[in-house]
């Protein structure tokens, strides 16, 4: 029973960190380059559509469990220590207030784009495969 509250804890703390970044966005030393990654997580995470659909078994969650707390991890490692320690104390006085949780469009529309980008590769890559005539000299 002792991994499942460690378990609970990392998974406390990851939502922790989430919100923590969401505030970090805003905070003025926060650097361009970190807030740039900082806006592409926070906008992942707040999306209501995932990269990995859920409803694909496994695959669906692996993003969930795996990649959207590595990429967490390594914005709030990117922070400036002063940024990190408001962002949290920020995070801390949100979660004592029960507010709602933000939501975010930019990171709805990102995930879109970003599926029809793959789709369009795959349909690009199909219509080259299969519709382009054989190279000259192919022997075909």
């Amino acid at each position: 029973m002792a991994w499942l509250r460690m378990t609970r804890l990392w998974a406390l703390r990851t939502r922790q960190d989430a919100m923590a970044l969401w505030f970090a966005l805003r905070h003025p030393a926060t650097p361009w380059y970190v807030k740039a990654l900082a806006i592409l997580v926070v906008a992942y995470i707040l999306s209501p559509i995932d990269l990995i659909p859920d409803f694909i078994p496994v695959l669906g969650l692996l993003d969930d469990i795996i990649l959207v707390p590595i990429l967490i991890a390594a914005t709030m490692r990117a922070l400036p220590a002063p940024v990190r320690v408001d962002s949290r104390e920020r995070e801390r006085e949100w979660s004592a207030r029960k507010l709602a949780k933000p939501r975010s469009r930019a990171g709805a529309i990102f995930v879109i784009l970003v599926w029809i980008a793959i789709v369009a590769a795959i349909a690009l890559w199909a219509h080259a495969a299969w519709f382009s005539p054989a190279a000259p000299g192919a022997g075909a």
